[in-house]
């Protein structure tokens, strides 16, 4: 019993490991992730619940000189992000409220505090936002899509696979940073990757080796108390 008991907790240590280091990289190293890699973490990932085990998922794999002609399509076509359509769905409530509006300017404040930005420097900011666009130089970035005749279930099953992936990949050492700034463009990404008109963008990521020395990879966010949002009743 004390060996079980002993393997068990061996066991969850890994996996909260993965878990709770599991953060938003926006800073990564050129080194290259092989594809049997994203292939294993993608095949690992895909093990996620869905209802009726539909596994609502399509994943594009983006490398090299199609990567570059997202960043491209995007970062050309003269729509900036605050002015960008969110035609497909919306990721965020049309007014922010609390105490998500609190939460959401912490977050905002923590970040650009870390890379040094001024909160009335909004070039800066915009600069620093269109690193998402560049996959924040990770070697890899994936587009992932869902059928738009799919209902709201199976974006809850959707965003299980995602988590998946994300510790999937810190299992093995890397990092990645989801990105719901994709959404919008779209028409941009679509004919890059013959993406058909019935799959909804649902988000991109980026996925590589954190790059240590950039000071965006020093900020940390903080979580509320389990006590201000768990209730236990018997």
């Amino acid at each position: 019993m004390l060996e079980k008991n002993a393997q068990i907790a061996q066991d969850a240590a890994v996996v909260d490991e993965a878990i709770l280091s599991r953060r938003s990289v926006r800073a990564f190293l050129p080194d290259m992730v092989d594809d049997e890699t994203i292939r294993a973490i993608l095949s690992v990932a895909a093990r996620a619940p869905s209802g009726t085990n539909m596994q609502p998922w399509r994943v594009y794999v983006v490398k090299g000189e199609i990567k570059q002609q997202i960043s491209n399509a995007i970062l050309n076509s003269g729509i900036r992000a605050e002015k960008a359509d969110w035609d497909e769905y919306r990721y965020y409530p049309t007014q922010f409220f609390e105490p998500y509006l609190t939460r959401r300017r912490t977050n905002g404040f923590g970040l650009y505090g870390a890379l040094g930005i001024g909160r009335r420097e909004v070039d800066k900011m915009r600069t620093q936002h269109d690193r998402n666009f560049v996959f924040f130089d990770a070697p890899v970035g994936m587009i992932f899509t869902i059928d738009r005749r799919l209902n709201q279930g199976s974006w809850i099953d959707y965003g299980m696979f995602l988590q998946n992936i994300m510790v999937a990949a810190r299992g093995r050492g890397l990092h990645t940073c989801p990105q719901a700034a994709f959404a919008p463009y779209h028409r941009q990404i679509r004919p890059v990757l013959n993406i058909p008109d019935e799959e909804i963008v649902v988000c991109g990521m980026a996925l590589g080796h954190e790059d240590t020395s950039k000071p965006e990879n020093d900020f940390r966010t903080d979580r509320v108390p389990l006590e201000e949002w768990v209730t236990f009743s018997e």
